[in-house]
């Protein structure tokens, strides 16, 4: 058990020593929640709805990065640096090994949510309830394991650069389609319909739906958990492929 947790405090310290975790997670969706509330969409119908729209829209995009990045990027470094090889040979399991990674991961998860829910009360003054407060945090943290899924079918890849470059491309790809950036009733039709099945647009949808009164869609459930058992399986399967 002191391994475990002693694995668990390593992990918390190489995570908020990544400079992907501060740049990605922290300071630019902070930065791009103050030009859309500030700069770009002043001037909105509902001004204060749309600030606590788009900080739920930019929490769950801070989440989500360092889901897919951080996550991914890390355990392919790992991997590559023999570290995976050399905890093989040693009584630490491989599920502890697991644990520990998703423990951190989720401790960064919340962290990241406390501080851009801090920096919404602070730059625009979002006023929600406790309960909205509390629940969209919530959703928010634990509807993040369908991307720890996606980030752990990153980790698979060999090379570090290849990891970084798709990684990059699948977050970027799914905060824009998903509508973290702008609703997405301002697409064509078509990208409207894409949306609907993205995780990304699931992931902020049940946070959009918390902080309007609503409960999560069945939808966005079935959706999140779909993606999450595809991604295991696959990494499963990959991991496996290369281990034997």
């Amino acid at each position: 058990m002191n391994a475990i947790m002693t694995q668990c405090k390593f992990e918390l310290l190489r995570i908020f020593r990544n400079p992907y975790f501060v740049f990605w997670t922290l300071f630019m969706p902070i930065v791009f929640y103050f030009i859309f509330t500030n700069i770009v969409n002043t001037g909105v119908p509902d001004q204060n709805e749309w600030e606590a729209y788009y900080l739920m829209s930019m929490t769950t995009f801070s989440v989500m990065g360092s889901a897919i990045m951080n996550f991914g990027i890390r355990m392919v470094q790992e991997q590559t640096g023999g570290w995976s090889t050399f905890l093989k040979l040693t009584p630490f399991p491989a599920w502890a090994y697991f644990t520990s990674k998703m423990f951190g991961q989720l401790t960064m998860h919340l962290l990241s949510i406390i501080i851009v829910f801090l920096a919404g009360f602070l730059i625009n003054g979002v006023s929600l309830s406790f309960s909205e407060w509390l629940f969209s945090g919530l959703w928010i943290l634990m509807a993040s394991i369908p991307f720890l899924a996606l980030g752990s079918l990153i980790g698979t890849m060999k090379k570090v650069e290849t990891a970084s470059g798709v990684s990059n491309i699948i977050y970027l790809a799914l905060a824009v389609l998903g509508g973290m950036w702008m609703p997405i009733h301002t697409f064509p039709a078509f990208l409207q319909h894409v949306a609907e099945w993205l995780p990304s647009y699931h992931f902020a949808s049940g946070a959009w739906e918390i902080i309007s009164g609503n409960s999560p869609d069945w939808k966005s459930y079935l959706v999140l958990v779909g993606y999450m058992f595809v991604f295991m399986v696959i990494a499963t399967y990959v991991r496996g492929k290369q281990e034997s």
